[in-house]
């Protein structure tokens, strides 16, 4: 087996879903049918949950309850990974507290585990939203998100280091907001603000130089999808190649100790690899990947996802989970039988979701299709 799969799924309480459950007999594609508003992203979303971070909505934990079931919910799902059989559980099992506050459990063979990034040794999910189609016209912060959860995907860890980052970065504006600030403190601050700076910046330019020799490979394979470029923007990320982590550190406190006065009165820190930004380039029309067409973008976002995959499969020998929403019905007929071809060469458990039914017929015969109303899921035919 070189794929990591569901299968059983069970909500309890998640979203439009009192109580839901999807049985499945393989890997290979899934597929979700049903109208506008019927749950279907509901249903893929509670997947995304098994991953590291907030999810495919990045939503919070109350705003994934079912409206009359209390305020508690849960993810269960009984899964072949990359360590055999498993059940990886997830949800809220007490209301928010008084101060409003909600603590998400997390568990592996109903034994509880630090957080959803322990369920990484068991599979990886990779997804495709429409929310994600602005990725190449918006600013730099959402390339850097997108950036992060492909980082996140192949390094668990990753996650741990954003969050690190972000918050010297906030304890840094806070002592700048002072003039009386100890400037011990902020020597201190600023040490591991670059600390950790570097650290991030080396796991994306890592996962970036990755994945242009997926790209590279795929153009090949599936030359349908607009062949794909893409590096780092960011000084921190150049100077990686040629200089040690410790000499990049020690340029960085020094361009943080000199920004001082500078940042203090923008209010935040203004140079970092939190200012960096992920570079697209359609090479076949040598333009930049906002300057595309519509289709396009949509054709390159589908190429790195796809590329993405590739690279998880080969770095861990298991194919990914893929969760493709509304993706299959903007594409035209050629490029839908291209997406279907590479991801049956990858063999991944691949769940799509589109309202119109007629847009899966090329791989109803070797898919497991469901129908999805309002508060249910089942098998397609069933009664």
């Amino acid at each position: 087996m070189t794929a990591a799969f569901i299968r059983r799924l069970t909500l309890s309480n998640f979203r439009s879903y009192h109580a839901a459950q999807v049985r499945l007999d393989r890997a290979g594609p899934v597929v979700l049918t049903g109208a506008n508003g019927a749950g279907k992203t509901n249903m893929i979303e509670a997947i995304s949950m098994l991953a590291p971070g907030r999810g495919l909505r990045r939503a919070t934990m109350d705003e994934l309850a079912f409206s009359e079931g209390g305020g508690t919910w849960a993810i269960n799902a009984e899964i072949e990974g990359m360590l055999g059989l498993a059940t990886l559980g997830t949800g809220i099992d007490a209301p928010a507290g008084e101060d409003g506050s909600t603590s998400r459990k997390c568990r592996i063979d109903r034994e509880p585990v630090s957080s959803a990034t322990a369920f990484a040794d068991h599979l990886r999910v990779v997804w495709l939203t429409p929310s994600m189609d602005p990725l190449f016209n918006g600013p730099a912060s959402e390339r850097r998100r997108f950036l992060d959860r492909l980082v996140l995907a192949v390094d668990a860890q990753h996650a741990s280091r954003v969050s690190a980052l972000e918050r010297a970065l906030r304890s840094r504006n806070r002592l700048l907001e002072d003039p009386k600030s100890d400037p011990h403190w902020l020597d201190a601050v600023e040490h591991e603000t670059a600390e950790v700076a570097v650290a991030v910046a080396a796991a994306r330019a890592e996962t970036v130089n990755r994945l242009s020799g997926a790209l590279a490979v795929a153009h090949e394979q599936t030359p349908a999808f607009p062949f794909a470029e893409i590096r780092l923007d960011g000084w921190m990320e150049q100077l990686l190649p040629a200089y040690s982590a410790g000499e990049i550190e020690d340029r960085y406190r020094a361009l943080l100790k000199d920004g001082r006065a500078r940042d203090a009165a923008a209010g935040r820190t203004l140079d970092g690899p939190h200012r960096s930004d992920l570079i697209v380039t359609h090479v076949n029309k040598g333009v930049a990947a906002g300057n595309a067409s519509t289709g396009e973008q949509k054709a390159l976002l589908i190429r790195l996802v796809l590329a993405h995959a590739s690279l998880i499969k080969d770095m861990t020998g298991y194919a990914p989970l893929l969760l493709l929403d509304e993706v299959v019905a903007h594409l035209d007929p050629g490029r839908r039988a291209a997406l279907y071809d590479a991801l049956a060469a990858l063999g991944a458990q691949v769940w799509m979701t589109g309202a119109d039914p007629a847009a899966f017929g090329d791989i109803t015969d070797r898919a497991q299709v469901f129908v999805v109303r309002p508060g249910e899921v089942a098998p397609a035919g069933a009664n």
